[in-house]
């Protein structure tokens, strides 16, 4: 018997950079960025090519800052910078499972990494290594939740996968109201029309004009990325929108 096709040939991991943290309440925790990269190595030996967009919200939040009065944009490029941290940290996690990867900055830093290029990056993809890309889009006022989007698109990836701390979208906070319920399946305007806030506005936007669908689970659960990618697992998946009655 042969083994089942995967039902992705190329996705794209959006982690939050909240779940590095740990148990600790700020930066990045060793033992949890192994775990994370073990399960991302797990994905990328059966011939999945993958790449990752890392939020830097365990280091620096620039909205946060931007309203505690910090000027906006100044808060988002540190935001930025914090995301290339996670990056280096997240590469360095991956080559020592023998994961080969490149990390691609929005902003150039050539000391560091290699600058953001389509083409490039699409090759990387092609000889199977991991590109994680960091900086957002180097802009100030878009999410890392936009550029994941963004790349997911430019990537031609079949899925975004997000994976957080919280195993999918809820109809409230689940931290905080036990009677929220999980959803199993939204569309893209439903999540748009009842403002539930798993990604901003824009990034599902994006995803729905490329009918990318968008996967939410937990990553800190052992073994659930694999689940998801296998169609199992505990997860919400946000697609193509319900079709509309033909006009009379």
């Amino acid at each position: 018997m042969t083994d089942a096709p995967p039902r992705f040939r190329r996705i794209l991991l959006k982690i939050s950079g909240e779940v590095l943290m740990g148990e600790q309440g700020y930066g990045i925790d060793n033992n949890t960025i192994a775990a994370v990269a073990g399960e991302i190595a797990q994905v990328a030996a059966t011939g999945i090519e993958l790449c990752l967009v890392i939020g830097g919200g365990n280091i620096f939040r620039g909205l946060s800052s931007a309203a505690g009065n910090m000027d906006r944009a100044q808060a988002d490029y540190m935001g930025m910078l914090a995301t290339i941290m996670n990056a280096l940290a997240m590469q360095d996690a991956l080559e020592k499972r023998g994961v080969q990867t490149r990390v691609q900055s929005a902003i150039p830093m050539a000391q560091i990494s290699e600058p953001y290029i389509r083409r490039r990056a699409l090759r990387h993809l092609q000889k199977g290594r991991v590109v994680i890309f960091a900086a957002g889009i180097g802009n100030p006022f878009f999410t890392t939740d936009t550029a994941a989007a963004l790349r997911a698109a430019e990537m031609g990836c079949d899925a975004l996968l997000k994976g957080t701390s919280v195993d999918g979208v809820y109809t409230a906070d689940p931290k905080k109201d036990r009677n929220a319920k999980r959803y199993d399946r939204l569309s893209y305007l439903e999540v748009l029309s009842r403002d539930l806030k798993v990604m901003d506005a824009s990034a599902i936007s994006l995803m729905r004009e490329n009918n990318v669908p968008i996967v939410v689970f937990s990553i800190r659960q052992r073994g659930a990325l694999q689940q998801v990618l296998n169609g199992g697992g505990v997860h919400t998946v946000i697609g193509e929108d319900p079709a509309q009655p033909a006009s009379e």
